[in-house]
C-alpha cells in the first residue's frame, strides 16, 4: 500500500487499541492521571483550538514547557494538524531563548506559566508570535501586553476535531536546536516520516527495546530532541506513560518509580548520580524499576555497578544527536558477547553500543580513510539513515561543512564530531567530542576516559577534564573535581589514583576543587563555561610537572 508514514497510525493505536492505560503527569498543581482515551479527546480539542487561533498547516507551533501531559498533547495535535512543532529549551539564557524562537519564526507558543516570565521579559524583542496559550488553567499577569489564553479553557471550549487533513510523510512535523556550544544553535526539522521511522527503530529490542507492559518515565526534557523519541514510541507501543513535572528533584523521581512501578526511565547520567546520593542518605523502593537509559555523556562505570548491585538496575547507554533525532545507538550485550562473564558485559555496556537498525556508520581518521574496528583507532563517526537530517535549516554554511558526499552514490554523510573507537564485535565507543579531545604534543588524550576514572574514586561526585592552552604542548588536561559531601582528598591522593591506570602524560596538570560542577540546560557538564574560566586572572593555569613527561 502507498499509505503515507505519519503520526496518524501512533495516535489511533494508542487511543483504540490501549484506551484505559494511563498516562500519569506530575504538575504545579499536583498529580494528573488520566487514560489514552481522555488523551485522545484532549489533543483533538486541542488541535480545533489552534485552528481557531489561526494556525494553518505549515505554520510552527514552539513550545517551552516541562515533562507533562499538556506538553504530550502537544506533541500530538500540533503535527496532525498539519503544523509543525518547535521545542524550545525553557532553561535556556534569554538570549539563545529570543534568537532560536526568532530564527524559527514561531507563529503560535504554547508555554509552561514558568516561561511566561521569560516571554515578559524579552516580549519586545521577539518577532511574528501572534498567540500564547499557556499550560495551565488561568494566565498569570504580565508586565507587557502579551496575547495569553489558558491551555484548559481553550480546550474546554472546543468541540474535538472530527478528522484529520490530509497528511505527507515529507510534511514537517518537528523542530529542535543543537545546543549552540560551540556558535549559535543549529535548527534541525523533522519530517514526518523522520518521526514514524525513528520511533518504530528505537521501539525493536535491539534499540530501547520499549514494550506494551512497560511503565515509562522519560527525565530527559521534552524540549529537548523529542525527548529522545519517548513520547512517540511509548504512546505507539500503548505502554503507561509517567511524566515527571516542573523542575524534578531526585525525591521526586525516587516518589514517581515507586508509586507508579516504573520500569524504564531515561536521563542525562548527573540525574541519577544525584538520585545515587539520594537513595544513599533517604532511602527508597526501586524494585519496579529495570533499566535505566543514559545518554548526553557517559554513566561512571561505578555508578553503573552500584545501580545494579544494590538496586538490582541496569544502566544501558545509549548515543545520539540532535541531528539524529537523539537515540542512534544502545548498548546491551547481544547473544554474541553475552557470554555471562560480568565484567565483560559490564565492558561492552560502559560503551555506547551497537548503531540502531536503519542506520549505517563510517568511522575514518585524519585523512578521510576508514579506521579499523580494533577497539583501539580513533575516528569521527560519520551515520546517515531514515532519521538523520540532510541539511540544517537556514544554516548554508554549516550544511557545506557538516555533510559529506557518499562515494555510493547514496545518502550524504553526517559528521557527528564525535571522536570513537569501534571494537570487533561493533560496539561504539565515544572517547571525545571533537571540540574536547585533548592534543597534547600531537598525541590525543580522551577527557572522558579520564573523567570516568576520577569518578570512580570513593570520595569524588563530580569530575570534569578540559583541555588549557600549553605553551610547549599546545594542550594540557586540567581537571575540576567536586568531593562527596563530608570528604577530604587532595591532589596527590587523586594523581596517584590516576597513575595506576594511565601514563604520566595523561595526567592532569592540575586538579582543582570546586563545589560544584557548572551545568548546561539539559544536566550535561558545562565543559564552554569551563574552559571560559580558565582565562579569568582569579583561576591562572598553572601547568605542573605531569606535561614535562
Amino acid at each position: 500500500m502507498s499509505e503515507e508514514l505519519t503520526l496518524r497510525p501512533f495516535f489511533w493505536r494508542a487511543t483504540r487499541l490501549f484506551p484505559e492505560t494511563e498516562v500519569v503527569s506530575r504538575t504545579h498543581d499536583g498529580i494528573d492521571r488520566y487514560t489514552y482515551t481522555d488523551f485522545g479527546d484532549r489533543v483533538q480539542r486541542l488541535a480545533a483550538a489552534l485552528a481557531d487561533l489561526g494556525v494553518e498547516p505549515g505554520d510552527r507551533v514552539g513550545t517551552l514547557g516541562w515533562n507533562t501531559h499538556r506538553h504530550l498533547e502537544a506533541y500530538y495535535a500540533v503535527p496532525l494538524s498539519g503544523a509543525q512543532l518547535h521545542t524550545v529549551n525553557l532553561l535556556l539564557q534569554d538570549d539563545n531563548v529570543e534568537y532560536i524562537i526568532n530564527d524559527a519564526a514561531d507563529d503560535v507558543l504554547i508555554v509552561d506559566r514558568d516561561a511566561v516570565a521569560i516571554l515578559d521579559r524579552l516580549w519586545d524583542r521577539i518577532e511574528g508570535v501572534r498567540e500564547i496559550v499557556v499550560m495551565d488553567d488561568a494566565v498569570p499577569e504580565t508586565e507587557a501586553d502579551l496575547p495569553l489564553s489558558a491551555f484548559e479553557e481553550l480546550i474546554a471550549d472546543a468541540d474535538p476535531m472530527a478528522s484529520w487533513p490530509p497528511l505527507s510523510e515529507d510534511d514537517l512535523a518537528g523542530m529542535c536546536y543543537t545546543s549552540g556550544t560551540t556558535g549559535k544553535p543549529k535548527g534541525v526539522e523533522y519530517t514526518h516520516k523522520m518521526l514514524y521511522a525513528h520511533a518504530m527503530m528505537v521501539m525493536t529490542p535491539a534499540a530501547l527495546n520499549i514494550a506494551e507492559d512497560d511503565v515509562v518515565m522519560p527525565v530527559v526534557p521534552m524540549f529537548h530532541v523529542n525527548s529522545w523519541e519517548f513520547p512517540y514510541a511509548v504512546t505507539m507501543a500503548g505502554a503507561k506513560q509517567v511524566y515527571p513535572g516542573p523542575s524534578p528533584d531526585p525525591a521526586d523521581l525516587v516518589d514517581l518509580i515507586e508509586s507508579e512501578d516504573v520500569t524504564l526511565t531515561a536521563g542525562v547520567p548527573t540525574v541519577w548520580i544525584d538520585v545515587l546520593d539520594y537513595l544513599d542518605e533517604h532511602g527508597g523502593d526501586l524494585s519496579s524499576l529495570e533499566r535505566i537509559v543514559v545518554g548526553g555523556s557517559a554513566a561512571p562505570r561505578e555508578v553503573m555497578r552500584r545501580y545494579e548491585d544494590e538496586h538490582d538496575v541496569a544502566i544501558e547507554h545509549a548515543w545520539g544527536m540532535t541531528e539524529t533525532m537523539s537515540i542512534g545507538s544502545v548498548s546491551r550485550p547481544t547473544s554474541g558477547t553475552a557470554d555471562g562473564d560480568r565484567e565483560a558485559d559490564l565492558d561492552k555496556r560502559a560503551k555506547q553500543g551497537v548503531l540502531s537498525p536503519g542506520l549505517e556508520m563510517r568511522v575514518v581518521g585524519d585523512d578521510g580513510e576508514s579506521i579499523a574496528w580494533d577497539g583501539e583507532a580513533f575516528g569521527e563517526l560519520l551515520v546517515r539513515g531514515p532519521s538523520v537530517v540532510g541539511e540544517y535549516y537556514n544554516r548554508p554554511e554549516a550544511n557545506e561543512t557538516d555533510f559529506v558526499a557518499a562515494d555510493d552514490g547514496g545518502a550524504r554523510w553526517l559528521r557527528t564530531g564525535d571522536i570513537v573507537t569501534v571494537d570487533e564485535d561493533g560496539y561504539i565507543e565515544v572517547v571525545d567530542r571533537a571540540k574536547d579531545v585533548i592534543k597534547s604534543g600531537g598525541e590525543w588524550i580522551s577527557s572522558i576516559e579520564l573523567e570516568n576514572a576520577l569518578m570512580a574514586h570513593d570520595d569524588i561526585a563530580e569530575a570534569v577534564v578540559i583541555a588549557a592552552p600549553h605553551e610547549r604542548w599546545q594542550e594540557r588536561p586540567l581537571a575540576f573535581v567536586v568531593p562527596k559531601a563530608g570528604r577530604e582528598i587532595d591532589v596527590e591522593t587523586v594523581r596517584t589514583f590516576l597513575e595506576a591506570e594511565f601514563p604520566r602524560w595523561w595526567l592532569p596538570d592540575d586538579i582543582r576543587f570546586r563545589e560544584e560542577i557548572p551545568k548546561t540546560a539539559t544536566g550535561k557538564f558545562d565543559k564552554k563555561t569551563l574552559r571560559e574560566s580558565i582565562e579569568e586572572p582569579d583561576l591562572p593555569y598553572a601547568p605542573g610537572e605531569g606535561g614535562d613527561e
